[in-house]
């Protein structure tokens, strides 16, 4: 008898560690990009998705570590979640964005293990790790490892024409994937830009989105925004061309999509 019930613990201590190595394993093989795009077109139909944050909470960096290895799926997977969280969170609670600092700071997205905020997603990981409020031209001193771990290792200013943080000035939402973001992020950046800049050929001025004066540093300063705005057919030349900043309309507008 007493072996027997030895022989049953052993069977089922067994039992527990395949079950344990099985969903480890499992866990690690996840197309988290497909999951990120599975997040934000569930959001868009209007279709429950908390098992899938219940997926993204109980995650783990080196899950993710090991799934994003590229700038390209990097990108299209945190551009989805900062998405897809400003819009389940805005439209489930929009008293939020009466203090957007708070907002944006406060620590409410829960990803392998860790609760972090819209800040560290778009500062620390999608920008790497650039000081908020440093006009893309400082950059954090101390990084935690969450952010070291997952940041891209080059910026790239066409995010900004693809984050939507709510407001009414904000680039639309796409669903990015991998594989096509570079022509999706080329195609969002040109319609952005055709859509809020207005360019005055007689006296060789161009008002432009303020995304432009806040992150500066990402854009290479006026001499780069004028190069993106020749490259993007919106000005003929970027020879004695003066940049005007228009307002930024910060009026709370979800469900703003479109198909990249």
């Amino acid at each position: 008898m007493k072996r027997k019930t030895k022989n049953i613990r052993f069977f089922i201590t067994l039992f527990t560690i395949i079950l344990t190595v099985g969903s480890m394993t499992a866990q690690q093989g996840k197309d988290y990009n497909t999951l990120s795009e599975d997040f934000l077109l569930k959001i868009k139909n209007g279709e429950d998705v908390s098992a899938i944050q219940e997926q993204l909470a109980n995650s783990t960096l080196e899950d993710l570590e090991s799934a994003l290895p590229t700038d390209q799926e990097k990108l299209a997977f945190w551009v989805n979640i900062y998405n897809g969280y400003i819009q389940l969170i805005l439209s489930d609670t929009p008293e939020l964005y009466n203090d957007r600092r708070d907002f944006f700071s406060r620590e409410q997205i829960t990803i392998a293990g860790e609760t972090v905020s819209f800040a560290k997603i778009e500062h620390g990981i999608i920008r790497k790790s650039q000081w908020p409020l440093g006009l893309g031209l400082i950059r954090k001193w101390f990084p935690n490892k969450f952010e070291r771990k997952l940041r891209v290792d080059t910026r790239d200013y066409r995010v900004h024409f693809a984050l939507n943080c709510g407001a009414k000035d904000c680039p639309p939402v796409a669903i990015y994937s991998p594989g096509r973001i570079n022509e999706q992020f080329n195609k969002g950046t040109q319609e952005y830009l055709v859509k809020t800049t207005t360019y005055t050929a007689e006296n060789k001025s161009v008002a432009v989105t303020s995304l432009f004066s806040w992150f500066r540093g990402d854009f290479g300063s006026k001499k780069g925004v004028k190069k993106i705005l020749k490259e993007n057919q919106i000005i003929p030349t970027t020879k004695d061309i003066e940049i005007t900043y228009k307002s930024y309309d910060w009026t709370l507008d979800l469900d703003n999509w479109t198909n990249l």
